[in-house]
């Protein structure tokens, strides 16, 4: 088990270390510290998607008796996965932090003090998306390594496949981060998040427990009466935060496919940007830029992840 805890902790941010140099080093690129640490963030999270999403198949497609049926990589991806999550709290704050320099929020040469607001500011942002990385660390990993004493793998193969949605999500980050909101691409790209988010996270528990009920006998409707309390609670409360951040697709969507978003309204005068600039830059420390997690109630852009 440690050999394959100390083996993801290892490769996600070596991964990302990885990465982020290449596109700093490569004469044809030669990126900022800043642009680099975005996207390789982003490179990292949908490799780790596409590694849960095939481990998720394998496991699932191998179950026939989906509450008895065993499958070594279960426990041995959420073992390797896990230290996944501690690593991306980091690298989220990374982009968090970039975002701000870029923005102006924030000197070049800033001190620690400043560091340190900006990770009080980051936590109270982005609290939704650290608290379901801490509750992925904390409550999901021993519930599904030691808890389910083997049973249920099926489920658990399932339930990685709802990473399947994240690579279009980090693609759709990037896209907005470097303004591309008008190409095709972001408009195939967003619509292609819509539906894999659908049916990858929104439909996951309705699915599970349709699955159940076939096994067991159960009218659909009545599974949530027949299986244990604790089932219905944590489905709950990992089902809440994706129909959240559906919404916030959905609203994104509407904006982009219907015309309305920043990038295409008319640009102001050069008066009143200047205004606008002047009164930035006396207020500069509140605005803050968009969450690095993409996920935002206030964004004109489907930004719409994580893990």
């Amino acid at each position: 088990m440690l050999t394959i805890l100390a083996a993801g902790s290892v490769f996600f941010p070596g991964l990302f270390l990885l990465s982020k140099q290449c596109l700093k080093s490569i004469p044809a690129l030669r990126w900022s510290e800043g642009d680099a640490v975005i996207v390789s963030a982003r490179l990292v999270s949908s490799v780790q998607a596409v590694m849960a999403s095939s481990a998720g198949y394998i496991i699932a497609s191998s179950c026939e008796d989906i509450i008895e049926d065993q499958h070594w990589l279960t426990c041995t991806y959420i073992m390797f996965a896990v230290p996944y999550f501690v690593y991306d709290i980091y690298a989220m704050f990374m982009c968090y932090w970039y975002k701000l320099r870029v923005k102006g929020h924030e000197e070049a040469s800033a001190a620690p003090q400043h560091m340190s607001s900006a990770l009080i500011s980051y936590l109270r942002r982005e609290f939704l998306m650290v608290l379901h990385h801490v509750v992925m660390v904390t409550v999901c990993f021993p519930v599904s390594v030691f808890w389910r004493q083997g049973k249920g793998d099926y489920f658990q193969g399932v339930m990685f496949m709802a990473e399947l949605s994240t690579p279009s999500v980090c693609l759709g980050k990037i896209l907005i981060q470097y303004k591309q909101q008008h190409t095709l691409l972001h408009k195939v790209n967003g619509a292609l998040m819509l539906i894999t988010f659908f049916i990858c996270r929104v439909l996951l528990f309705p699915y599970l427990y349709y699955v159940y009920g076939r096994y067991a006998s159960i009218p659909f409707h009545m599974v949530p009466l027949r299986v244990p309390w604790h089932c219905n609670l944590g489905a709950a409360l990992l089902m809440a935060p994706q129909l959240y951040w559906f919404s916030l697709i959905c609203r994104g969507a509407l904006r982009l496919f219907t015309g309305t978003s920043r990038s295409q309204r008319p640009r102001p005068s050069t008066s009143a940007a200047a205004a606008a600039a002047a009164k930035d830059r006396q207020t500069d420390g509140n605005t803050l830029p968009q969450p690095s997690n993409g996920y935002s109630a206030r964004s004109t852009e489907p930004e719409l992840a994580t893990h």
